[in-house]
């Protein structure tokens, strides 16, 4: 499989980007294909590491709840914006943070396979000109956008 190279943003000001991130799209893993409501939450614990709770309705807004808690490592030398996520010991999988407002609003979480993306908002929805912007910036670093999901949030 060919490997691109994502964009990862220069620093990330750990403390700044914790707290609640909503989903507002992505090309989603098989545990989050029928995400409603999905959350992404990082609390930085004293060792350095990321807790991380992801949450989600599963099927519709009223769906049953679903909890992952996965661990971030941050990768030495990157500026804090490329992690290691570890849903199962001892694999930890590629999360590079490739687009970051200045004011930590909205994210996009990419991966040099192309696999996977996210993007997040502070907010749970954003306008649609917004969506089509950050839309064009996943196509730019070489994802194929059919697979793009909106994830439902209310």
């Amino acid at each position: 499989m060919q490997q691109t190279k994502v964009p990862l943003v220069t620093s990330v000001d750990m403390d700044q980007f914790m707290g609640d991130w909503y989903v507002i799209a992505h090309i989603p893993t098989f545990i989050e294909k029928n995400a409603f409501n999905a959350v992404e939450s990082y609390a930085l614990n004293a060792d350095g590491t990321i807790a991380t709770t992801f949450t989600f309705n599963e099927g519709s807004f009223d769906g049953p709840q679903k909890i992952y808690r996965p661990k971030g490592f941050v990768v030495p030398a990157t500026g804090n914006a490329e992690w290691g996520m570890q849903f199962i010991w001892p694999i930890k999988a590629q999360y590079k943070i490739s687009y970051l407002d200045s004011d930590y609003s909205h994210t996009i979480i990419a991966r040099d396979a192309l696999d996977y993306v996210w993007l997040m908002s502070r907010k749970k929805e954003l306008p649609h000109d917004d969506i089509v912007k950050f839309t064009e910036m996943i196509k730019a670093m070489g994802y194929s956008i059919e697979n793009l999901r909106m994830v439902p949030q209310q």
